[in-house]
């Protein structure tokens, strides 16, 4: 006859077996490191290699600011510290559930998505030997919706990698307390609030190899240009906003107050679409994506055109 604790130890095994065969539970994806991507993006890589996000890694905890603010939440070092290593490092581990170790400053997967989900879609051309010259344009479709379903932030979707510049450009890192937040600025710690996508992304940083010449780091043309503003426009705005939720302290207050006001005044002169009026209406997620929709493959210079920077003034990053 069995017993109660027998039941129980039963049941105990029960729960613990459908806890690891459970498809319903994933582990968190995790960073890989930038010499996966190497193989294929040795001159985006290279390109890379010459950023301050690059060189940050042996520089960057060695500022006395760093270490206050370090200090300002309790921490000891930058590097073992979780809220510094969000924006300033990318930690890799070498399978789900080992220990993350800091490898590099913000790399590939800072913008891209950690790549442990979707790296083998990114590479698979249509099976085991298959190039990417035989892709077929049916696969190439499939293959961009999979990997972006796992977790990939394609370099097409600037609204999803303008939301990870966003989150520590404007610290606002969804995974921070706004305590924290607040503690750090108070510390000194930077918050951007002239940050604009154009002026950061199209400088040093700049990586786009396409087709038909994958040799050429290809500049933007003025339409695309306009849109990419008005999308990071769109991003700072509905940040901005939703940082002002997670803190009362006065200082964080004002710094977001002034990067949502800067986002409002860089919108408003776009009076040809209604998803514009909307977002000013309600800075939400969904509006800016409906924003970002709106303008596609239009040519906003005519609205936006005067607020975009000049090459010389392009930031390295």
């Amino acid at each position: 006859m069995k017993t109660a604790a027998s039941y129980l130890f039963a049941a105990f095994l029960t729960a613990f077996a459908l806890l690891i065969v459970s498809p319903g539970v994933q582990a968190a994806p995790f960073a890989q490191g930038d010499k996966v991507c190497l193989e294929c993006h040795k001159a985006e890589h290279a390109v890379w290699s010459g950023t301050k996000h690059f060189k940050s890694y042996r520089t960057v905890h060695k500022d006395k600011k760093a270490k206050k603010i370090v200090k300002s939440i309790g921490g000891k070092s930058m590097k073992k510290e979780a809220a510094c290593a969000l924006c300033h490092y990318t930690k890799v581990s070498k399978k789900a559930g080992k220990k993350a170790r800091p490898v590099a400053g913000p790399s590939c997967e800072s913008c891209h998505g950690a790549s442990s989900d979707w790296l083998k879609l990114h590479n698979d051309y249509g099976g085991p030997n298959a190039k990417m010259a035989d892709e077929t344009p049916a696969h190439k479709t499939e293959r961009s919706a999979k990997a972006a379903a796992a977790g990939m932030i394609w370099s097409s979707n600037h609204y999803g990698i303008v939301e990870n510049c966003m989150s520590c450009h404007g610290l606002n890192n969804d995974a921070l307390d706004g305590k924290v937040l607040a503690a750090m600025l108070e510390a000194d710690h930077p918050l951007n609030s002239d940050f604009e996508l154009v002026r950061y992304s199209q400088g040093t940083v700049r990586h786009r190899y396409y087709a038909p010449d994958a040799t050429k780091n290809a500049e933007m043309t003025a339409a695309q240009l306009s849109e990419l503003f008005i999308e990071g426009q769109a991003a700072k705005l509905v940040s901005a906003v939703d940082a002002m939720t997670k803190s009362d302290n006065p200082k964080y207050q004002a710094a977001q107050k002034s990067r949502m006001e800067k986002a409002r005044a860089a919108l408003a002169p776009v009076k040809s679409l209604p998803e514009v009026a909307a977002l000013l209406a309600a800075p939400t997620r969904d509006n800016a994506l409906k924003l970002v929709a709106a303008i596609k493959g239009k040519d906003m210079s005519a609205e936006v055109g005067a607020m975009i920077p000049a090459k010389a003034d392009y930031k390295s990053q």
